[in-house]
């Protein structure tokens, strides 16, 4: 049952990628979730259900617009498939527990934030808020109040030492060194893990963020790095490999 279990979240996890795609191109720009309906962003060609089977279609596609043939970006697919690697391996390491929720919402707001602040170096207020209050929920649900109350303090002291972060690199660097929306994230991130992760989670972010930042640096001195995916990523391997050595969370 586990596999067949794996296998379900795989495919669950690959449709809900398509949908995240749709919320990481189009809340940036202000544009609604529903209308206009999926379609061709070259031709505006309105998509019929068999253009839109996540993954299976892009193949079949053969990865270009069946009507003007442009390509379609490879952007598409590749979060598709993310989100169901990740919706897949969630359920295969955790099981239905409290770790295997949490891993869900973290693994959907990871597939949103690539689309929304690689494209537009945006990462909208409405994810962040509504990931957070869904954790609360979910925090309060399966750990009870006083422990969700210690993670929610989590958050404040994690929020508090990225905002001294951005104050000294502002300093530092004599420009805007983080974006808000970082710090923000930070929040969300203390609601899962401690403040000593959150820390540890910050310094991976930024070991992970260097290489690819040197070679952008290397092309174009201007270059801006998303930082946010990277935090995500980093809370996503400490999730994995060391969730037990959280604090508040030792059950």
């Amino acid at each position: 049952m586990l596999y067949l279990y794996t296998c379900c979240f795989f495919f669950i996890g690959i449709v809900f990628g398509s949908f995240y795609n749709v919320v990481g191109y189009r809340l940036p720009k202000g544009e609604s979730l529903i209308e206009p309906p999926s379609h061709c962003t070259k031709c505006n060609h309105e998509l019929k259900w068999y253009e839109l089977i996540p993954v299976f279609s892009y193949l079949f596609l053969g990865g270009k617009c069946k009507f003007c043939k442009e390509p379609i970006s490879k952007f598409y697919p590749f979060i598709e498939l993310l989100t169901g690697i990740l919706f897949a391996l969630s359920f295969y390491l955790f099981g239905f527990s409290y770790k295997f929720a949490i891993m869900l919402l973290v693994s959907s707001l990871f597939s949103i934030v690539l689309v929304s602040d690689i494209n537009f170096l945006i990462i909208p207020d409405e994810v962040t808020i509504i990931f957070s209050f869904l954790i609360i929920i979910i925090n309060f649900i399966f750990l009870g109040l006083e422990k969700a109350l210690w993670l929610f303090l989590s958050g404040v002291v994690l929020f508090m030492i990225m905002f001294l972060i951005m104050k000294l690199g502002n300093f530092i660097f004599k420009k805007e060194s983080l974006g808000g929306a970082d710090i923000k994230l930070m929040f969300l991130i203390g609601l899962v893990i401690d403040p000593i992760e959150g820390i540890f989670c910050i310094f991976l972010a930024s070991v992970l963020a260097l290489p690819i930042s040197f070679i952008k640096i290397l092309k174009d001195k201007n270059n801006v790095i998303p930082y946010g995916p990277f935090l995500i990523l980093s809370l996503i391997l400490i999730l994995i490999f060391g969730f037990n050595s959280n604090m508040f969370l030792n059950m």
